[in-house]
Parts: C-alpha cells; sequence; structure tokens
C-alpha cells in the first residue's frame, strides 16, 4: 500500500466572481466513466460540472480509440445499454456494428463521442474541455478545483469531487491512500498474486484507427518511417500460435480483421508483437512521462509503417478521425491508474466464490469478461497465468467507490478499490460506465439527502440503478424489458434467492434460471438471515405453492395471508391461474416476496451485513 498527501490548501480563495461557479458535484475527467456519472448526476436533479483536458467525452472509448467494445453484451445496464441502442440506431442494427471478431460492438471513435455529447446534453450538466486542474483545495466542507482553459483560470465550487481521470491522478492530491501496481499475495490473500508487490502496471497502448482507401497512389494517411524503427519488434503479429486467449492467427488479414470497425476502419490495438507499449508512468515526472508516451506513439507508428510496408498494405491509411495533427487519438489508452484504498476492497476470491462473502448484495455494478492484463512488454514482470483464473460473472460492491478517509470523495474509472488482478476485468469499457453510473447516483444522493457519500444508504443507491435499467446483480437470463427485473434484482441483492456462477471463455456468466421452481427448503434458507424466527419452521425438498407461502411470511408479517398473495397475484397478472396449490418458479416467487415482504428494504452495511 502506498499514500501520498497533497499539498491541501485552506485559505480563502481570491478570484473573480466571472471565474468562479458553484455546482453540486464536479468531476474531474470526462472518460467513460466520469461521462456516465455527469449523465446520472444530473438526470437525478443534482448540478454537475465535469472537467475534461480533450476537446471530446468518452476517453478510453472515443478519444483513445479503443471502440470495440469488451464484455457486458448480454447485460445491457443502464447507461451502457442505451449507448449501444444509439450506436445501434446510427449504424443500422446489432449485425451492423458486429463488424471486428475481437466484439460484438464496433464503432467509430468519433461516432462514440457524438452519441455521448448528446447523452450529456442536459440543463443540470456543464462540461468544460480543454481545462487543465492545477490545484485542489478543501474549505468549509467544499471541494475547491481551480483550472485554466487557454490560459485563463477559472475555479469551481462543489460539495463531492469525483476523480474520473484514466489514471487516479486525484488520489494523491486529496491525501487518499491508494494502491499501485501488482498486489502481493499477503496484501490480498489470492493465491494467483504473486509473493512480493510491486509498482509495475499493465501496458499501455497508443491506438491507430486505419482507413482503407482502396486507391493507393496518394499518399496520404502513410506514416513516416519513425526513428529507432525495429521491424523484428513486430514480425510475430501476424502468427499467434494457439491459446486460449485468440486461438490461432491465420494469416495478416486475420490479425487486422480483430478490431475492423464500420466504415472500412480498422482499431489497431493487438497484443501479440502490436502495439502495446510499458510505461512506468506514476514514477516519472511530467517531463520524462510526455516523453515516455511520445515513444508510445511512435512505436504505435512504427507498427503501422510495418503494416503499411513490410506487410503490403499500403491502402490502409491513418483516417481522419481525430482532431490531432498527427491523426493519432488525443490520448494513450491507459488498462490500469492508482487505485484507491475504499470502504471495501474486492479480491479475486469475491468475485470467484461471491456467495462464500457477502459483498455481493451491495453491488453497484457489474462486469462478465474474464481477466486479462497485458505485460507482455516489460520482462521484470513476474508470471502469472491471468487467462486460467476462472471467475463468473460479478457485481462491484458500492464501497469500492467510496474512499476511506477523505470526506465526499469518490473514484468512478479504472481507479476504484480492487486488486490488481481484478482490474484485469473492472477496467472494460462497460463496466467502468456502470461504474460512473454508480458514482454519480451516489453523489447525487448524498446531495439529495445532504449526507456525506460514505453515510448514503447502499439501498436507495441500487433503488436508483434499477430505476435506472442498471444492474446490481449479474443475472445473464433477466433483462431490463422483463417486468421481473426489479423485483429479480432486488431479491438477488437481499441474498433471498442466489445466482448459479459460470465462468464461460470470454463472457462469463451467472443465471438466475427465473422459470426453475423453488423447493421449499430453498426459500427458508435464503429467508433466514433476514428472520431469524423462521428457524424452527419445517421446510421440505417440495417445491413452494402459495399456501406454504403465505403460511411461512406470516411468522414474519402477520398481516400476509392466503387471500391477500392471491389477490397480489390477479393485480400482478402472474400466470398461470391462481391456485393455492401451484408450483411457483423462481420468477414468480422474486415478484410476491419482493412486494409483500420487502427484504431488500433491509438496510445493509459496506461489508454486505444487515443492520
Amino acid at each position: 500500500m502506498k499514500k501520498v498527501v497533497g499539498l491541501l490548501v485552506f485559505s480563502l480563495v481570491c478570484v473573480s466572481a466571472m471565474g468562479q461557479q458553484e455546482v453540486d458535484i464536479v468531476i474531474v475527467g470526462g472518460g467513460a466513466g466520469g461521462t456516465s456519472a455527469g449523465i446520472q448526476a444530473s438526470r437525478m436533479g443534482a448540478k454537475v460540472q465535469i472537467i475534461e483536458k480533450t476537446s471530446w467525452l468518452g476517453g478510453m472509448l472515443t478519444s483513445a480509440g479503443v471502440s470495440a467494445i469488451d464484455g457486458n453484451h448480454k447485460m445491457p445496464s443502464g447507461i451502457w445499454g442505451e449507448f449501444r441502442e444509439k450506436l445501434y440506431g446510427h449504424y443500422g442494427g446489432p449485425k451492423a456494428v458486429a463488424t471486428g471478431w475481437v466484439s460484438h460492438t464496433l464503432f467509430e471513435p468519433s461516432v462514440g463521442k457524438d452519441i455521448l455529447t448528446e447523452m450529456a446534453t442536459h440543463p443540470n450538466l456543464d462540461i468544460v474541455y480543454g481545462a487543465s486542474y492545477n490545484k485542489l483545495e478543501r474549505q468549509n466542507g467544499r471541494w475547491i478545483v481551480h483550472y485554466k482553459v487557454n490560459g485563463k483560470p477559472y475555479t469551481t465550487f462543489a460539495t463531492v469531487l469525483i476523480d474520473a481521470t484514466e489514471t487516479g491522478e486525484l488520489l494523491p492530491l486529496v491525501g487518499a491512500d491508494f494502491r499501485l501496481g501488482m498486489d502481493s499475495k499477503q496484501d490480498t490473500g489470492e493465491k494467483e498474486a504473486p509473493e512480493s508487490s510491486n509498482t509495475i502496471v499493465q501496458d499501455l497502448t497508443y491506438v491507430a484507427i486505419l482507413k482503407d482507401v482502396g486507391d493507393q497512389r496518394s499518399r496520404k494517411g502513410l506514416v513516416k518511417k519513425p526513428k529507432n524503427y525495429d521491424p523484428e519488434a513486430y514480425v510475430c503479429a501476424c502468427k499467434r500460435e494457439g491459446g486460449e486467449m485468440f486461438g490461432s492467427v491465420a494469416d495478416c488479414d486475420q490479425m487486422l480483421t480483430y478490431g475492423k470497425l464500420p466504415n472500412q476502419k480498422y482499431m489497431i490495438n493487438w497484443p501479440n508483437c502490436g502495439n502495446d507499449f510499458f510505461v512506468n508512468w506514476a514514477e516519472l515526472s511530467t517531463t520524462a512521462r510526455e516523453d515516455a508516451l511520445k515513444q508510445a506513439k511512435a512505436f504505435t507508428q512504427g507498427f503501422v509503417y510495418y503494416i503499411q510496408n513490410e506487410l503490403g498494405y499500403k491502402n490502409l491509411r491513418l483516417a481522419d478521425e481525430f482532431p490531432t495533427r498527427d491523426n493519432f487519438p488525443m490520448i494513450p489508452y491507459h488498462r490500469e491508474g492508482r487505485r484507491a484504498v475504499g470502504k471495501t476492497f474486492l479480491v479475486v476470491d469475491h468475485l470467484e466464490r461471491p456467495y462464500d462473502f457477502k459483498l455481493y448484495k451491495t453491488g453497484v455494478a457489474i462486469g462478465d469478461y474474464p481477466i486479462d492484463h497485458h505485460h507482455d512488454k516489460n520482462p521484470d514482470t513476474p508470471a502469472i497465468e491471468f487467462i486460467n483464473i476462472k471467475v463468473p460473472s460479478y457485481s462491484i460492491p458500492m464501497g469500492s467507490l467510496v474512499p476511506e478517509g477523505v470526506d465526499n470523495f469518490l473514484v468512478s474509472d479504472k481507479n476504484i478499490s480492487v486488486s490488481n488482478i481484478v482490474n484485469g476485468t473492472t477496467r472494460l469499457q462497460p463496466v467502468v460506465l456502470g461504474i460512473g453510473q454508480a458514482a454519480g447516483t451516489i453523489a447525487a444522493t448524498a446531495i439529495k439527502e445532504q449526507k456525506n457519500t460514505s453515510e448514503v444508504s447502499i439501498r436507495q443507491v441500487q433503488k436508483a440503478l434499477v430505476e435506472s435499467k442498471a444492474y446490481i446483480m449479474p443475472y445473464i437470463d433477466v433483462t431490463p424489458d422483463d417486468k421481473a427485473f426489479g423485483a429479480i434484482q432486488r431479491i438477488g441483492a437481499s441474498g433471498v434467492l442466489k445466482g448459479f456462477g459460470v465462468p464461460y471463455k470470454w463472457a462469463n456468466e451467472t443465471w438466475f434460471y427465473p422459470e426453475r421452481m423453488v423447493s421449499e427448503f430453498e426459500l427458508k434458507h435464503g429467508l433466514l438471515p433476514l428472520y431469524p424466527e423462521l428457524k424452527n419452521e419445517h421446510a421440505s425438498g417440495q417445491g413452494v405453492t402459495p399456501a406454504f407461502l403465505a403460511a411461512i411470511l406470516a411468522k414474519v408479517d402477520k398481516e400476509i395471508t392466503l387471500d391477500k398473495l392471491g389477490q397480489l397475484w390477479k393485480s400482478e397478472a402472474l400466470e398461470p391461474p391462481f391456485s393455492s396449490a401451484v408450483q411457483l418458479n423462481r420468477r414468480t416467487l422474486s415478484i410476491l416476496i419482493d412486494r409483500l415482504l420487502d427484504p431488500f428494504g433491509v438496510p445493509v452495511d459496506f461489508n454486505g451485513n444487515f443492520n
């Protein structure tokens, strides 16, 4: 664990009134997490400002060029699902964006930027582009962010501050504890972790977007041979041999179509002898870091030169995709940043065996991608077979977004409180969109209830997320258009009925099985932690019927009767027709228990304990 305390100034700030702004929530970073947080919080009525250093929203999704979505294909949660639907509308449906074999959803970065900008258009949301912050302060319970746009100084006062930067830049500046690099076994208890910790982060990538121009007579889009170009660095790019990760790559065409985008464009973000690049950015000075990132961009330029000249694809040219002079993205793709020390610490054991713990009850975002790390370019990295760590789809606990020890401060990108190993799955785009939506919900709820972000009710946050069609439980077989979606999400988070996790290739799964019958014993076992008065009630292996359900629920609430249950059955238009002897499936049981008993209404703490 590493702690760095930044300089916090508590004196009064004297700037002109014209350069000041008062908001409820200020978000530093308009990447995937920051944009999602801003959209959600503004929709919930909070006054929000996003301070973004580039001229685009979206971060890794857009201005870094990583426009091939990894994961959550069958779980269109909240803002991620809304974003994807707008992509479908723009391009003409799901098949129109399934253009490359790495993903089901690929798009042009500029199109993604336009969609996010549209989604972020709200009277409560102010977005400042081209802004660089230069000082953070805390005064009388408020955050003060000083920043510049075109050299002109501005100041924003806010109650809640959200770090949505790509690398957790604000953590050391606000005095928050954070982790950096690879954790040790002793740090996390993970059997897969190395014996000793280190500060090695994942390789980053300067992505390139190429376009098939067909006509090769023009030289536009051909890159120059960079200084120190070495073709040997890329020679095995088309020769991946077997393995679970991608299988074998048959030829260079297959390598290039990995990230094929609509409109004959190609995302060049290739891990095998491609353009991944190691930068030890956290331990470099500002000048040294900028120089290292220039080297990373030059390395990608070398890979494009190799593709155009050594492999002969001179029809593939740098696309005019970004508002940059060199047509490269505005920022590199950082896979990893500083990770906050939060109210909870999500480690791989929680993902592998969620029901051995209680954190799943506090879930606010979900993911299904495998644990995938990029460490090929640093020979000093301890060997870990990340891809062999098998996890089902999972929930991220709310406490991972709430740093310890700093009031009204949240994290909402790749900087949440997870282990280095877990970061290999929580770093992906749909997960970060979900993390941002959750952070925005926490912040807006805190503003509405006039509470500190660490005091906000977890159940209130989860309730608001479910109402926004966001998942808090990662059930692949119950989507937001199912009328039982809310009830099943709430019953799952209460622990009354549990899911069934399956590690599965590149899209891990957790199934709820809504049509499966429920035994009396299973129901009693699920209710018992909430209602210990049921301990001595008899429960058999037979299926739950309305008669049994009414009888057992009456032990908790004597006003629940078979007649009342029957009335609810009819008002909810449940099938089949009501009978005291019909056996209940998990969908029907979820609806009935959610309405009659409301176990989700029992509060939980950050560790998932009922209180």
